[in-house]
């Protein structure tokens, strides 16, 4: 054997390879072997005699290749068998690695597949051959091709296969540690890998999760895709701000392979329970940063699974709602900005989960499509209060709630996924249909505004669908009337370009004409109203651009040859025969016809002659032709009787008002020059106008000349609700107020400055004046309900044109004839009051009344003109002077004008919050010129005004003090204040001036404390943590109040001159209020802490509790709550009166407690994770509240049982006895009801039983801080007892002798006690 070795070697050191050759070929393998064996054993020449084998064996013959296969075959497992020297070993595999690549393919196939079965099956016990491995795998993977099974494969593909069956570790046996090993292994790869080879990886991982470790796959999985979508994000952004587009991760290529592996995700959660319940335990788990776009992709495609459909979507639900709840509650406090960094946006990632749902995720859309209208369900506007419905419907643009917010989200999930997929498209519109359908109790404006969305996005899309829109249209007359005008206006854009659409709405209208419904004939007459708005006949003006124009690409491809002008014309006129048969129908019809006429005027002039023969031969009808008749107008016929039931049948004033502002417009077009092409039409029209300005003329001149007797109206008329004759003079008083402010506005505008008609302005004004102050005096004797004034007839734009010429028009020319209209106090309260209902309108419904009502635009222009005038008027004419000359009824002009200024910022920051800084621009008249650079400067400019005016006011003394505006002045401070950025210079200044004012003011008027106190509040909280200041605040309302044991001197202490003996209670009340909020937020910081503790479990973390100690969060809840306790300390001993200050005490006491026992609990959780000694802060801070304010609590609850039971000094007459014994039974009745007190000692207790369990896990002994607590179930007092023993009697002796006598006795026992300092 020796001797073959030998040769072998020599031959190969002399290169005589055909010799060598030769000695080879006579061994046989086992020889061959063996001697591999004999020689690797030795450990010597084993490299030398490998290297000789390989160069005789070529791999260009078959033996020779077959030889080299069996020297590897032979020398992996004796490398792996242990029995060599390591550097033997390492000789070998590394001669083996050099000579794979000259392998041929099949070999390489062979080796690679024996290493797999040695793995699996777990032969590879050293590992030492394990090197070995990647070079075959990379020199199989370099082969062309292979023969597998029947066919071929690449190499590339081979190395897949074997690395998937590799990868397939199921078969061998793991145990636990080794399997969580080989995960993390796994897991790292996934950086390193191609994005292509992350499915079938993701697949067998999840086939090996079956044997555990669930959680650390899933974790895995979705935290690479977090990152990898994170980067992508990243190099978009990048890429955009750079102009160069580098792609690292194709966008396309990571969707469609995330899509993949969602599919696996899901498909193994069907087959394995146990991973999905896993999933959702970790996602509820990990509270601090559960989500991400793939999660939620994922989730939404675990929904399809119908066991977990409604565990997904309440988990979305709360997820998404969470979310929007901690972004408020951070954003309304500088406190937690400064703790937190801002919380990443749920609605943001649910978006991009609808963007990447176009890459072929068909599983998800599903899912996305049933969030979307969950949210909008749930979150949508409530049925309580139908009047905030409305409100809210304006400021959709700007949610504020969180449940605003999520229903909006809901809303842009929907729209998004209806332009990006088509296949749901038809469900979606389908959906949204329905629900204007059936949810008639509810309001559905979120639901109509995504259906207008919708339309505006793809009219042309939804045209395919439009059988839905027709289908619905059938169910109009049973819709709410709001439901109906918002419904059609929604898809107003698709009648325009479908035919069959428009036709068959015009049945349904018709139809719904004739319907025993009113509010379906109201939908009617919204729906014609609608439709001649819109279908414009030609030569009609484009004055109001308003049209509701969808002049999108898609639209303009309609067939015109369909719409021609002739066709518009006799449609149109067609309605207007159909809307005519309206004007016999009931009040509120008629009133919808008239308001909506001069709309249609406006938008399709063409009609002007029809409309104002029907409006001129409707007013003939109630017109007194006769021109010495008084009054002009029949109201008769304008009533009408049903039993004893009197209601309106003719919106007389109205029909008027509607007429005068057609009338004007019309007059106004033809002054223009705009006139109409045809004669004859011309003629007519001119003819039409002439009568109706006779006829106005007419009724104004017997108007005034009538009295209130013609009317049957006078002072001893009745007006009770509960008779048929006072409704009727009602209906006659509120129709004879309106005829005169129509009038009123009529002859304003067209007398042209001429004094007798401003003259008849003001006789007219009186005849409403005189009408409505018996309104008031009649009201006031009967029910409070019916003191609302009637709504105003005047227009917005005439509001805002009299207050400009009443107040602002200096023309010399005109002064003679508007000092008429201005030394009438009464008209000018009167022109003020109008506007400030008008805009508590357009606040409360997001319009108002009379034309132009309905424009946004135009009402934004009228306001701003309206406050510019209100602001110059209470600016340069001082309340003081004005109330000085003048002793009259009713609120000054001052005081008015400053109330609409009130209304006038709220109502622009909930309807035009964008327009802000164009608002404010347009009140000053070059004074704020310099500043009007940005929002803040100019809202400061109008807030140092405001501060003047309520300075001058504090300043005054108490004679010229006016409660009512000071309180304005504050309330508008803070509106403004709003505007202002927390981080600007100028809010700085502002919180500086209030606390200023609140240190300095010493006006006792609760109304004013309670406007700057909140005002304080509300800025400081977004300044800094108002903790220090209600500490303050608490030691000035107990040095007011004085101690609940009378023996008790308190320092005297005033922080805050606005707190005083009078207004203390109030300042309580509020300063209550934000130790709530406050501990709102430190709730809310220490289960955000403990959720951090849940989610890092799995992590090892740092386990030295020092580190803890320094945590800010940490830190600053206690800090918090100490300054708090302290603050409370002060309340808890104040003398405040039984009521509402001290039951919110009581509550806020027990949420205190319960907060310190949520902190301890947190601390228990963090000694079980962290071993380690406790903050010296915490130490304190139980110090604090054991030795302080626990035993004050006591003292506190005894004072408050026994408030209204202390016997007083001297003896008290036998009726205030018998007052105070009612007092005190009532007392003792609401102390029974109440659960604050025993509420507040069970939580007290609760802390203690937590500071023990806490102590035991800390080794520290907090409880030696803690005062035994008061066995409060049976206790007495015995010097109580005395003295009401005494009383017993003395009151018994009384009782006999029925005479007075000197209570001596009683005196004696209460020898004076000394008064002690309390320091």
């Amino acid at each position: 054997m020796k001797v073959t070795v030998d040769k072998i070697l020599s031959s190969s050191e002399s290169d005589e390879v055909d010799e060598l050759q030769k000695h080879l070929s006579l061994l046989s393998d086992d020889q061959l072997t063996t001697m591999l064996t004999n020689s690797a054993l030795k450990g010597k020449d084993t490299g030398v005699l490998i290297k000789a084998i390989f160069k005789g064996s070529p791999v260009s013959v078959s033996h020779g290749a077959n030889r080299r296969l069996l020297v590897y075959k032979h020398c992996i497992p004796l490398c792996e068998s242990g029995d060599l020297q390591t550097e033997v070993a390492s000789d070998i595999i590394g001669l083996l690695m050099l000579e794979t690549h000259s392998l041929p393919g099949q070999a390489l196939a062979t080796l690679a597949s024996l290493y797999v079965d040695a793995i699996k099956v777990g032969e590879m016990n050293s590992g030492r051959s394990l090197e070995l491995f990647p070079t075959i795998l990379t020199a199989l993977a370099a082969t062309e091709a292979l023969a597998y099974g029947k066919g071929e494969l690449s190499g590339d593909e081979y190395k897949k296969q074997l690395i998937n069956s590799l990868c397939s570790s199921r078969d061998v046996p793991l145990s636990a540690e080794e399997l969580q090993f080989l995960i993390e292994k796994i897991l790292r790869m996934f950086l390193k890998l191609d994005l292509q080879e992350i499915p079938p990886l993701v697949y067998q991982l999840l086939l090996l999760s079956a044997k555990g470790c669930k959680k650390l796959v899933l974790e895995g999985i979705i935290s690479y895709f977090k990152k990898q979508d994170q980067l992508q994000k990243d190099e978009q952004r990048n890429g955009e701000s750079k102009d160069v587009e580098v792609q690292t991760i194709p966008q396309d290529q990571l969707r469609h392979v995330e899509g993949t592996v969602i599919l696996h995700i899901v498909f193994a959660i069907r087959l394995d329970h146990e991973l999905g319940r896993e999933f959702f335990k970790n996602l509820k788990m990990a509270q601090s940063d559960p989500l991400c776009p793939f999660s939620i992709a994922l989730l939404l495609s675990i929904a399809r699974i119908q066991r977990y459909e409604e565990q997904v979507f309440e988990f979305l639900k709360g997820a998404i709602t969470k979310n929007f709840k901690d972004d408020q509650i951070q954003h309304s406090s500088k406190f937690l900005q400064e703790l937190l960094p801002q919380c990443n946006s749920v609605s943001d990632m649910i978006l991009d989960t609808v963007k990447n749902s176009v890459f072929g995720w068909d599983h998800v859309t599903q899912g996305l499509v049933q969030l979307g209208f969950i949210l909008m369900d749930s979150f949508g506007p409530k049925a309580g209060a139908f009047g905030k419905v409305s409100s809210s419907e304006g400021t959709s643009t700007t949610a504020k709630t969180p449940n605003q917010q999520a229903c909006r989200l809901g809303g842009q999930v929907l729209l998004e996924s209806f332009k990006m997929h088509e296949p749901i498209r038809g469900e979606i519109l389908e959906q949204v249909l329905n629900r204007l359908v059936t949810k008639t109790a509810l309001p559905v404006t979120h639901f109509i505004d995504l259906l207008s969305s919708i339309v505006m996005s793809a009219p042309m899309i939804l045209l395919e669908s439009s059988s839905k829109v027709t289908e619905t249209f059938d169910q109009l007359s049973y819709l709410p009337l709001s439901t109906v005008q918002g419904l059609l206006k929604a898809v107003q854009p698709l009648l325009k370009v479908s035919m069959s659409m428009k036709d068959a709405l015009i049945l349904v209208l018709r139809k719904a004409m004739f319907s025993s419904n009113l509010d379906g004939r109201k939908s009617a007459v919204a729906g014609f109203l609608l439709l001649l708005k819109n279908f414009r006949i030609l030569g009609s003006l484009a004055s109001s651009q308003a049209s509701q124009a969808i002049t999108s690409s898609q639209v303009q491809a309609d067939v015109h040859s369909r719409y021609n002008t002739a066709a518009n014309e006799a449609f149109c006129l067609e309605i207007l025969s159909s809307l005519r048969r309206c004007l016999n129908q009931q009040a509120d019809v008629r009133l919808m016809l008239y308001e909506g006429f001069h709309d249609v005027l406006r938008r399709n002039s063409q009609l002007a002659s029809s409309i104002m023969q029907t409006l001129l031969s409707q007013l003939k009808r109630y017109f007194e032709p006769e021109q010495d008749l008084l009054p002009p107008l029949k109201l008769d016929p304008c009533i009408s009787a049903h039993g004893d039931q009197v209601f309106i049948q003719e919106p007389l004033a109205h029909l008027l008002c509607c007429t005068v502002h057609c009338l004007l417009w019309n007059q106004n077009v033809r002054s223009g020059g705009n006139v109409s092409d045809d004669e004859d039409d011309e003629d007519e029209e001119g003819g039409v106008q002439s009568e109706l300005h006779a006829i106005l003329e007419s009724i104004t001149k017997r108007m005034i000349k009538s009295e209130l007797e013609d009317f049957e109206l006078d002072k001893c008329a009745e007006f009770s609700t509960s008779s048929s004759v006072g409704v009727k003079n009602s209906i006659y008083a509120v129709l004879v107020m309106g005829l005169n402010e129509v009038l009123i506005e009529y002859n304003f505008i067209t007398a042209n400055y001429s004094k007798n008609h401003f003259e008849d302005i003001l006789e007219l004004f009186k005849r409403y004046h005189k009408v409505s102050e018996i309104l008031r005096e009649r009201a006031g004797k009967g029910r409070p309900m019916s003191s609302k004034t009637p709504r105003s007839l005047l227009s917005l734009g005439f509001i805002s044109t009299l207050l400009t010429a009443l107040f602002r028009d200096s023309t010399q020319s005109r002064e003679e004839c508007l000092s008429v209209l201005r030394t009438s106090g009464d008209f000018l309260r009167y022109s003020v009051s109008v506007a400030l209902q008008k805009i508590q309108q357009l606040e409360e419904t997001g319009h108002t009344d009379g034309p132009e009502g309905q424009s946004p635009d135009k009402i934004f222009c009228h306001l701003c003109d309206i406050t510019s005038v209100l602001m110059w008027r209470y600016t340069n004419v001082p309340s003081t002077v004005e109330d000085a000359g003048k002793k009259e009824k009713g609120q000054s002009v001052s005081l008015l004008c400053l109330e609409g200024l009130l209304r006038v910022f709220t109502t622009v920051l909930q309807r035009y919050p964008t327009r802000m800084s164009n608002f404010l621009s347009s009140l000053g008249e070059g004074e704020a010129e310099g500043e009007k650079s940005d929002l803040t400067e100019q809202t400061a400019f109008y807030i140092r005004q405001f501060q003047r005016a309520l300075m001058n006011q504090l300043s005054g003394g108490e004679e010229e003090f006016n409660s009512k505006e000071a309180q304005l002045l504050v309330s508008i401070l803070s509106v403004l204040s709003r505007q202002l950025s927390p981080s600007s210079q100028q809010f700085v200044q502002m919180i500086t001036w209030t606390v200023k004012i609140c240190k300095e003011t010493n006006f006792e008027d609760i109304s004013l404390t309670k406007g700057l106190l909140s005002l304080l509040f509300s800025l400081h909280v977004l300044y800094k943590s108002p903790v220090s200041l209600l500490w303050e605040m608490c030691q000035d309302i107990h040095s007011q109040l004085g101690d609940i044991d009378q023996d008790v001197e308190v320092e005297k202490q005033s922080h805050f001159a606005i707190i005083s003996m009078k207004t203390a209670a109030a300042a309580t009340l509020l300063v209550l209020s934000q130790v709530g909020k406050v501990l709102d937020e430190v709730d809310w910081l220490i289960a955000k802490k403990k959720g951090q503790i849940s989610s890092d479990r799995t992590i090892s973390g740092n386990t030295q509790q020092p580190l803890g100690q320094q945590d800010p969060i940490e830190k600053a809840v206690t800090i918090q709550l100490g300054t708090l306790l302290t603050a409370l300390h002060e309340l808890v001993q104040t003398a405040l009166s039984t009521g509402p200050c001290t039951d919110t005490l009581m509550r806020e006491l027990s949420r205190t407690y319960s907060i310190l026992t949520t902190l301890s609990k947190y601390y228990i959780q963090l000694c079980t994770t962290q071993p380690g000694q406790l903050p010296a802060r915490l130490e304190k801070l139980v110090k604090l509240s054991g030795s302080h304010l626990t035993p004050q609590c006591y003292c506190f609850i005894t004072y408050v049982q026994s408030g209204e039971l202390m016997p007083g000094g001297p003896e008290k007459s036998k009726k205030k006895k018998k007052e105070d014994e009612a007092v005190a039974a009532a007392s003792a009745k609401v102390l029974r009801e109440t659960k604050a007190i025993p509420n507040l000692i069970f939580n007290i207790e609760q802390y203690e039983k937590f500071l023990i369990l806490l102590s035991k896990k800390s080794k520290v002994n907090l409880m030696q801080y803690m005062k035994l607590s008061t066995s409060r179930d049976f206790r007495i007092n015995a010097a109580t007892l005395e003295a009401a023993l005494q009383e017993q009697e003395q009151e018994q002796q009384q009782d006999e002798s029925q005479q007075t006598e000197d209570s001596q006795p009683s005196e004696e026992t209460q020898a004076p006690k000394k008064k002690r300092r309390k320091q």
